[in-house]
């Protein structure tokens, strides 16, 4: 095994894309998570271990770590540990290799390039050269997955990649804030107008209806406290799409590609020199 460390900030399913790639690469992967993740696909992020104690992508298992040396521990094993360390405290003591912020905050939460030899940042609100060595473009189309050693990605529009020609009606965010109770689950086939949670608050409850008809395949956990706006659900409109509720995205695969290659380029022109 490449006794290199990787740690990555955010496993969410897009960063879930590039923590799979990295452990079939065999290199050793800590996973930097919040006290309540907010993922949407939850059935591919590997940050619902922090909920459930330990959760399986594909074939790569990711589990709890409640202290460094329980990370470590469940790297030894070849699984992938998840520790609530949002700041990044442990980075003083782990000293990675390697270190990528797949947060995906559309800015930076605190990432700099002194937290680790090489430095990586997913999406808009990074710099190459500048807070991180590289940047992997994240929007959907012709750039997705590109390696960007100079400058920015392109800026957050806030309209959603295009899914069988549907962009931001297949996103579907709070129209209110309090808890959300969900109708509907993952992997339900939902018709425009069909009601797939309730978000309760003082006043009662306001429904949430889907708002074109597809499958479910992006719902944010029951009894989350979301803010009016919060990003809580994602519906594909091809229903023959299934299996795609339970196996990384063809977004995830093509940003973790990018980082593999930032990785190995930026070794490769520091040995060089």
């Amino acid at each position: 095994m490449n006794r290199e460390l990787v740690v990555v900030r955010g496993g969410g399913d897009i960063a879930t894309g590039t923590i799979y790639k990295f452990i079939k690469c065999g290199y050793r992967v800590l996973v930097l998570e919040t006290e309540n993740p907010s993922a949407i696909r939850r059935n591919v992020a590997f940050s619902e271990a922090v909920y459930e104690g330990s959760w399986q992508v594909e074939d790569v298992t990711a589990r709890l770590a409640h202290t460094i040396d329980d990370a470590v521990g469940i790297m030894d094993e070849g699984a992938v540990p998840i520790l609530t360390d949002p700041k990044g405290e442990c980075l003083k003591h782990l000293r990675p290799d390697i270190l990528v912020d797949g947060i995906l905050a559309k800015k930076n939460l605190g990432t700099t390039r002194s937290m680790a030899p090489i430095t990586i940042g997913l999406g808009p609100g990074f710099t190459a050269g500048e807070d991180v060595d590289a940047v992997i473009e994240t929007m959907r189309g012709h750039r997705l997955g590109r390696v960007i050693l100079k400058g920015s990605a392109i800026p957050n529009t806030g309209v959603p990649g295009a899914i069988a020609v549907v962009t931001k009606e297949r996103v579907i965010h709070a129209p209110a804030e309090g808890i959300i109770r969900n109708v509907c689950h993952i992997t339900d086939t939902v018709a425009k107008g069909e009601i797939i949670a309730r978000i309760e608050h003082e006043k009662g409850s306001t429904e949430v209806r889907a708002t074109i008809s597809g499958l479910l395949r992006g719902l944010i956990r029951d009894g989350y406290p979301v803010t009016k706006g919060f990003k809580i659900a994602d519906i594909d409109p091809r229903m023959e799409e299934y299996e795609n509720c339970f196996t990384i995205s063809d977004k995830a695969r093509c940003i973790a590609g990018g980082v593999l290659e930032a990785v190995l380029y930026l070794q490769k022109e520091r040995n060089m020199r």
